[in-house]
């Protein structure tokens, strides 16, 4: 947004719970000056899970698109011994077979990886979800202008990696604000993660391709 002129403000707001609370990101971006760091209703309000339905409904208004992943969400599993494993220096060991919760197979293969595979180069990392039951329609609020449902998980898991959730709703969120050209936002990928990519160019496509996935879905629904 900066390098395209404009005024760009990011503040996150964090829940009063020590773990496993849900967290708001207020982003604004203005052609002028931004006269304050928070706002009551949104243009558009993209909650990604269930808890968060309920914790953003106050923002959610008669001119906001709602943007939501109508996937089965994988909601993150907090315990203590998750949680304890977070503090590892390097990319902390998945659970093994005495574990509370750890699968039947990891038995056999005591630090087996519960997240797929990733590309080629890059680290693993360890998968502490858990299945949960979604985002419920119903739970929408139905005061907004639009409501626009993707499955960006489910992408995600079954086109590239569920790493690039985000990437699709990146590019969802651009879609919808029209603020901003797709070829911006993969310019400030390339600043941000150019030694990365140079490194891995399939890091790059994978991500520049959820981008336009998650893009190319609101375009077609608006």
């Amino acid at each position: 947004a900066n390098e395209e002129g404009k005024q760009a403000l990011y503040i996150p707001n964090f829940g009063v719970e020590q773990r496993g609370g849900v967290s708001i990101a207020y982003v604004q971006i203005s052609d002028g000056p931004i006269g304050a760091p928070k706002f009551q209703k949104a243009d558009i309000l993209i909650p990604l899970s269930p808890r968060a339905v309920n914790r953003t409904k106050i923002h959610a208004g008669a001119n906001t698109v709602y943007i939501y992943d109508n996937s089965l969400i994988q909601e993150g599993e907090v315990n203590d011994n998750i949680v304890g494993l977070q503090y590892f220096d390097v990319t902390p060991p998945c659970p093994t077979a005495g574990m509370p919760g750890a699968p039947e197979t990891t038995v056999e293969r005591p630090n087996q990886d519960l997240q797929q595979e990733l590309i080629a180069g890059e680290p693993k990392t360890c998968s502490f979800t858990k299945e949960g039951p979604g985002i419920n329609p119903s739970e929408v609020p139905s005061e907004v202008k639009r409501v626009i449902p993707i499955p960006a998980n489910d992408i995600a898991k079954e086109e590239f990696h569920p790493r690039v959730f985000n990437m699709i709703i990146l590019g969802a969120v651009i879609a919808a604000t029209d603020v901003l050209p797709l070829e911006s936002i993969k310019q400030a990928l390339e600043s941000k993660l150019g030694d990365k990519f140079k490194a891995n160019p399939d890091l790059r496509n994978m991500n520049f391709k959820a981008l336009e996935r998650g893009y190319d879905i609101v375009k077609g629904s608006m």
